[in-house]
């Protein structure tokens, strides 16, 4: 016979919400139906619940493990009460309130459409008069629900359920294997488990005859007993139960909310307890925290699919004194989560601590100061966090802390109401603060200055191939190359590796043609590594009627560490090449990067560097401009008549040395190691 829905079949499927991630929810709802019917007769000691996988057939030459064949259909038996007359008049009508009391919201059957083509249900049950019947039952979108009764073959009482043709688009975000199967399978219905009444044997099997007992797996899985307790919130009822799961399992620290016994929501709250982070540890050994929580309310307010809450994350003002929201239930329950889980955190709160204090202390000590002012639990970090993550983390803090600050600073200003006290009070709270953040300003400064010194010892090693970097690497680690200092951010370059005054500069270009620079008409396109002038505002008496404006112009010149091959001429001398762009650049009539000539530019003071190794040849090069060896013997200077400027040569070595020891005090002071 065909038995008719009660309302529009297509309409209502289409209508019903089954995310792709949920794609195994029809089978497990089966499965709880199936403890259903085996608490209905009262079965549950003696009680089976069997599910086997069905795949597609496989081609012989890809029939090894590593090549799972799809899922095609689910087969779901159990011994329970069946489908009697009650149980189908229920199946039949959509939204039925039979089993209510359980949760069941009578949609479960339209699940099995919107993943599978069409469903088979063979039952042997028990009519009024204690009569063994069978029933055969099919349902699919077209034809809805037919229905057909037989006598019964044997006294046997039991329902076999398959599901057919698992569709694709469910199947693709489904895993495949019967091991997560089974364990997506427990964590849904975990409740069965954990309960005081227990749950029925239930296995899965694959069609390879791979199976797995549940109740193994839960025995397993389960680190100790549970633990349960109720609360109340806003005059609700919650049960939690706080489960330890053993260190073998997948499974994150997480929040389950419960409906019916079914898990409906998950999240993980790694972090959002202070030191729940990775597995935790007891004198049992490691494990992984969940809490179930279930509740008639969540009972209540459980939507038909049971794949979400018609709760909102938070509660309107209007609202928020009896209205309960996710944020509420959150909260509360992680309060209890954190109280049962104490003693089991120190370990980690501490291990989180020492890695704060470990990363500031070795590498980023510009953070010291607000150690003082973060929390405990903001200290209690992940020990497993990376040290982009952590400098992230750590950064907000300051930002926070600096935002305060600056809001505090207003207050104290504009606040003054007589009390002198107060006003002190207040005031040196602010100072101190301020102070704090200075300090982290500065180690910041220095913490930048260590890092470039070690990348630019590092750049003047021989590489791996025996060979050396090429200057351009250097000149970037100097100064970024095709820019002008305005196009920057003053921590973008590190003149202060050669000269500390260099910061001072009225316009800087780096790897600029000199007819594009605005300090000079010289129409020439060679290009200087590094060109500076530098204007100052007190001008300087020539004579009696004559002021100049006191002026200075810089040429960096930049060579590959381990050049030999120096030699006379412009384009192979770097002493050469930067005495010839000075020499054009004053006769280019030397301007302010305004456009306001600077007279008799060609007297103005000239420095150049040149930054090299001391190979033979650039020694021989030294010699021939009579520079003076330093005493160090790394570097040559002297003074240049003809083109009125200042020559220095700086070995790599010695910038280095030069740049660690003009720092040196300030890396002491920060705990920074030297060379």
């Amino acid at each position: 016979m065909s038995l008719p829905t009660t309302t529009n079949l297509q309409g209502r499927l289409r209508n019903t919400q089954l995310p792709k991630s949920h794609g195994l929810f029809p089978v497990f709802e089966t499965v709880i139906n199936s403890i259903q019917a085996l608490e209905e007769n009262g079965n549950l000691t003696n009680g089976y619940v069997h599910i086997t996988i069905q795949r597609e057939p496989q081609l012989p030459v890809i029939q090894d493990n590593s090549h799972q064949a799809d899922i095609d259909s689910f087969v779901v038996e159990d011994n329970g009460v069946g489908f009697n007359d009650i149980n189908l008049q229920s199946f039949q009508t959509f939204d039925s309130e039979h089993k209510i009391d359980k949760g069941c919201r009578g949609v479960g059957r339209l699940l099995w459409l919107k993943a599978f083509s069409h469903v088979e249900v063979t039952s042997t049950f028990l009519d009024a008069q204690q009569n063994v019947k069978q029933r055969v039952l099919s349902f699919d979108l077209r034809q809805g629900i037919k229905c057909k009764d037989n006598d019964a073959t044997n006294n046997d009482i039991k329902t076999r359920v398959q599901l057919h043709h698992f569709d694709k688009k469910y199947r693709a975000s489904t895993p495949k294997g019967v091991d997560a199967i089974a364990k997506a399978l427990l964590e849904h219905c975990l409740w069965y488990f954990v309960r005081p009444e227990g749950a029925p044997n239930i296995t899965i099997k694959d069609s390879n005859d791979d199976s797995i007992t549940l109740n193994d797996l839960y025995d397993s899985t389960m680190h100790e007993s549970a633990h349960s307790e109720t609360i109340h919130i806003k005059d609700q009822p919650f049960e939690l139960t706080h489960i330890k799961f053993r260190a073998t399992s997948s499974k994150k620290h997480s929040l389950s909310l419960c409906a019916a016994g079914r898990l409906v929501k998950e999240e993980t709250i790694s972090g959002k307890i202070s030191g729940l982070h990775g597995r935790i540890t007891d004198d049992k050994g490691e494990f992984t925290y969940s809490c179930y929580v279930s509740s008639p309310y969540l009972d209540d307010k459980v939507r038909s699919e049971r794949t979400e809450f018609d709760i909102s994350e938070n509660a309107d003002d209007l609202f928020s004194d009896t209205e309960l929201s996710l944020k509420d239930i959150r909260d509360h329950v992680l309060t209890q989560a954190k109280g049962y889980l104490s003693s089991h955190l120190e370990q980690n709160i501490a291990s989180g601590k020492d890695r704060i204090l470990k990363f500031v202390s070795e590498k980023a000590p510009r953070y010291r100061p607000i150690i003082a002012y973060m929390k405990q639990h903001d200290l209690a970090i992940d020990p497993a966090i990376s040290d982009k993550e952590l400098d992230l983390l750590l950064h907000k803090r300051l930002a926070e802390l600096e935002r305060n600050m600056i809001s505090q600073g207003h207050e104290v200003m504009a606040s003054f109401n007589g009390d002198i006290d107060d006003y002190k009070q207040r005031l040196n709270r602010y100072l101190q603060t301020a102070e704090d953040i200075k300090k982290s300003d500065l180690a910041n400064y220095v913490t930048h200055r260590k890092v470039i010194i070690d990348l630019l010892e590092k750049s003047i090693q021989m590489t791996d191939n025996g060979g050396y970097v090429k200057e351009d690497v250097i000149h970037q680690l100097i100064m970024p190359m095709r820019k002008e200092s305005n196009e920057l951010l003053h921590d973008a370059y590190n003149l202060w590796l050669i000269d500390e005054r260099l910061a001072f500069h009225h316009y800087l270009a780096s790897d600029k043609t000199l007819n594009s620079m605005p300090i000079t008409g010289d129409s020439s396109t060679k290009e200087p590594d590094i060109l500076s002038l530098s204007v100052y505002d007190n001008p300087i008496l020539v004579s009696d009627k004559q002021m100049l404006p006191l002026a200075s112009i810089t040429v960096i010149e930049i060579k590959r560490p381990m050049r030999n091959d120096i030699k006379s001429g412009e384009e192979k001398n770097p002493i050469e090449q930067a005495l010839k762009y000075l020499k054009r650049v004053r006769e280019g009539q030397v301007k302010t990067a305004n456009g306001k000539l600077i007279p008799n530019s060609g007297d103005i003071p000239g420095y150049c560097y040149v930054i090299c190794d001391l190979t033979p040849n650039m020694v021989d090069q030294c010699a021939m401009f009579d520079l003076t060896v330093t005493s160090d013997y790394m570097g040559y200077f002297g003074y240049n008549k003809n083109y009125k400027t200042y020559i220095e040569v700086i070995s790599y070595n010695k910038l280095v040395n030069a740049a660690n020891e003009r720092n040196k005090a300030f890396f002491d002071k920060l705990g920074l190691p030297t060379t």
